[in-house]
């Protein structure tokens, strides 16, 4: 889904291919922040960018690239002050770090929602790259709940693997709610949920099974 230096003009300096290219996906995380993502198209970035829309489509011939390329270096923002947050406190106040981003700018957590419905879609050629970014979320959520445990940051008594998605869906879940029920304190929300949900993990778990007859 990325594109390459084959498609870029090959009469401008480099410096300025950057810079055009650097204009044209900011462009469309401006557009993201006002517009749907069914709303949101060529013309529109064009016309925010203030260029040709033949200039967009020569840097990214296709709408997927662009898309990408504009979530990539949004997340990229969004990521750069809370991955510290990890290694310092953990994996609950890394998620919690990334919950007050998007309180601050809500516009990339409504594009990454609407991304997921087509991550989801059978055949969609943009599935196989957004599930990728998905898993090495989860990756990452995962070995950071691992070194939790490892340095006594979270109990022995949770298994990691379930801890892992446990919490992505807390932190998603609230996420998703929140956008709905905009008068909803998200990060007091997320604070309640995940303070019951590290009381469970401290308890050893015990499957139950469920007599659906009452």
């Amino acid at each position: 889904m990325s594109e390459t230096s084959d498609a870029l003009p090959d009469a401008l300096p480099f410096s300025q291919d950057t810079e055009i290219r650097v204009r044209i996906v900011r462009a469309v995380i401006d557009a993201f922040r006002t517009r749907a993502f069914h709303e949101t198209t060529f013309d529109v970035v064009a016309e925010i960018a203030d260029m040709p829309v033949e200039t967009v489509r020569s840097f990214f011939p296709g709408w997927d690239g662009l898309v990408m390329a504009a979530v990539d270096r949004w997340n990229a923002e969004r990521m750069q002050p809370v991955i510290p947050l990890m290694k310092q406190y953990g994996t609950v106040r890394f998620l919690r770090g990334i919950v007050e981003q998007n309180v601050q700018d809500p516009s990339l957590m409504r594009l990454l929602t609407s991304l997921l419905n087509v991550s989801a879609t059978p055949d969609h050629p943009m599935a196989p790259t957004l599930q990728h970014e998905w898993h090495k979320f989860h990756a990452l959520v995962l070995q950071g709940i691992v070194t939790d445990i490892a340095i006594g940051r979270e109990p022995e008594t949770m298994q990691p693997e379930r801890g892992a998605e446990q919490l992505i869906a807390l932190y998603e879940g609230l996420q998703m709610q929140s956008m709905v029920r905009p008068r909803m304190d998200l990060v007091a929300s997320y604070d309640r949920a995940v303070t019951r949900l590290r009381a469970g993990w401290s308890q050893t778990y015990v499957e139950h099974v469920w007599d659906l007859g009452h």
